[in-house]
């Protein structure tokens, strides 16, 4: 948690007014109580209108310096927490957007987002809390109980019985809630994925009727995190109740013996009055301490969870010294590479060997589960293989840094995505200098001139969240024009023309054979019209390459891949 809490030296200039602004607001509010004292003791016994004003003055001159103190410290106090709380977001979103799949994985999404969210606001209360109360509650607690042994020092005792059995009573509440507090940012993690799931996966569960079933997903999750919930706050409702009974009876035996005291002569009615106060002044310094007790187990359970986060270190870094090509252009080599994914019992890639060139079109297919999108996924980067090694214009990608790498590839998923912004924006993430004329042409090329032209704003249309509002073979045609505006040496598409209707996919590859006559062309499909005119094509089963070669060779010498065509087209077709 210290650790977290040293980017607030970012802040110095706020945290240094903030307290100094709050120990001086603390001893005004001291030194009001003797001024009061003053006031009934001498000004009223001896009927001394001038000195009552006089007194009067000060005191309100003093209550408004406290307001003016307390109004500037909470501006600062919550500027520097909420500059803590922007930098932490920062650094944390910073940190996830370096890992692999492999981290985004173990930790999930939903959870990931709960820390950069929930947990980190935690700790923003807690800095706010803390900028005001870490010299404020010891100030006035430390200082009302010298300046009320000031005024009587026998009657000072009722605090020796009252604050030892206050902290005893807050410490054992605290105790109870600590585990509590950190049991409930896992449920929230837990019900913040079921509703994500929830929201994201809509259709299917509308489509197969399943809004009963997710209804009550939600409400086992929904009651776990609440009844976890009620748990802490009942255990924690418990410290004002105790904290306003000590409270008044730690007042009644002031007054009490306070008035013994007064009958005897040893103290004056202005005296108790300026001791009550300090009393309460004590009392409420110790119950802004229980506040911290209450918010501080949160916020170190958040902590914890954010520190894991940011002391993860990605599985796949750049190398210490990185090398980069220097003649050859888009040459892809896999010699003898075989992969495992974390966790699994058997490899989902073996000894896999093929080259790939500018010019070419090497076309991957097989049946699902053979590993074609896993080719994808390790030629980028997204994981690092376990033996054999990948080879980018001669050089190991393992040495390269990922973002040259990632610059040769223009890569389309296998599942479409694009981002809330206009149509060119989306285009244009492929490559953010391109000009209008660019977005035009590869557009064009992707076949998405004609759906564009035809929205409201052509290239300014505005695209929704997860290309909500464009239908599923409109987000592939755009994904392909974001791949096509960058102008990549290698094209990775991986099954990227799943969505395409026959003809679409048939001009759209015409259309590909020349804009990409220079560039290295893979391509991973499940159809065989869409391989079938390939340079070269690899056919994978359980991971190996078992056939590689033109159409017609593999049709000729290849079960697998005559298996695959014959499920595809009829005997007219393959003749």
């Amino acid at each position: 948690m210290l650790k977290l809490f040293r980017i607030l030296k970012d802040f110095k200039f706020a945290v240094i007014i903030s307290l100094i602004l709050v120990m001086a607001r603390a001893l005004t509010d001291l030194y009001l109580p003797t001024l009061t004292a003053e006031i009934v003791n001498v000004g009223i016994v001896n009927g001394d209108t001038p000195f009552i004003l006089r007194m009067g003055g000060w005191m309100l001159a003093i209550a408004v310096g406290g307001g003016i103190c307390a109004v500037v410290s909470s501006y600062y106090s919550a500027k520097a927490a909420t500059g803590f709380a922007t930098i932490l977001r920062q650094k944390v979103f910073t940190r996830v957007e370096s890992f692999s799949l492999h981290e985004f994985d173990e930790f999930g999404t939903a959870s990931l987002i709960t820390r950069t969210t929930n947990d980190i606001t935690q700790l923003q209360m807690v800095v706010m809390m803390g900028l005001r109360m870490m010299v404020m509650a010891p100030v006035m607690s430390i200082g009302g109980i010298f300046m009320a042994a000031s005024k009587d020092k026998t009657l000072s005792l009722v605090f020796l019985v009252a604050l030892p059995i206050l902290f005893l009573l807050i410490t054992f509440i605290a105790r109870k809630g600590i585990p509590l507090f950190q049991a409930i940012q896992v449920k929230l993690d837990t019900l913040n994925l079921v509703l994500r799931e929830g929201l994201t996966g809509m259709r299917v569960i509308r489509a197969f009727n399943r809004d009963d079933y997710e209804k009550e997903r939600f409400q086992v999750a929904n009651l776990d995190y609440t009844n976890t919930a009620i748990r802490v706050h009942r255990i924690m409702s418990v410290m004002m109740p105790v904290m306003m009974i000590v409270m008044n009876l730690t007042t009644i035996s002031i007054v009490w013996f306070g008035g013994i005291r007064i009958d005897r002569g040893h103290m004056m009615v202005g005296d108790l009055m300026a001791f009550i106060q300090y009393g309460m002044h004590i009392m409420f310094s110790m119950f802004g301490v229980s506040m911290m007790f209450i918010m501080i187990p949160r916020a170190a359970a958040s902590a914890n969870r954010i520190n894991k986060v940011l002391e993860t270190k990605p599985q796949i870094v750049d190398a210490d010294v990185v090398k980069t090509a220097e003649e050859r252009s888009g040459y892809v080599e896999f010699d003898d590479v075989t992969f495992s994914y974390p966790g699994a019992e058997l490899p989902a890639l073996r000894n896999i060997s093929f080259s790939a060139g500018p010019g070419e079109i090497t076309a991957i297919i097989g049946g699902t589960g053979s590993g074609k999108s896993t080719i994808s996924s390790i030629l980028m980067r997204f994981y690092d293989i376990q033996s054999g090694s990948i080879l980018v214009d001669g050089v190991d990608i393992r040495e390269m840094a990922q973002a040259n790498l990632r610059e040769k590839i223009g890569y389309v998923p296998q599942r479409a995505v694009l981002f809330s912004g206009s149509v060119a924006d989306n285009i244009r993430f492929g490559r953010e200098d391109a000009t209008d004329d660019e977005v035009e042409h590869a557009a064009e090329i992707s076949q998405s001139s004609e759906f564009i032209s035809a929205m409201k704003s052509g290239f300014d249309s505005e695209i929704a969240q997860g290309g909500a509002n464009v239908s599923g073979g409109q987000k592939q045609r755009l994904a392909i024009a974001r791949a096509l505006a960058r102008k990549p040496e290698i094209y990775i598409f991986d099954d990227s023309f799943s969505a395409l209707d026959f003809l679409t996919d048939a001009k759209l590859r015409a259309a590909l054979k020349d804009e990409t006559a220079k560039a290295t062309v893979i391509i991973v499909a499940q159809r065989v019209s869409t391989v079938m005119d390939a340079d070269r094509i690899i056919v994978l089963e359980a991971g190996e390459v078992v056939g590689m070669g033109t159409h017609r060779e593999l049709l000729a010498n290849n079960a697998v891949y005559h298996e695959i065509v014959s499920s595809q087209l009829s005997e007219e077709e393959i003749a």
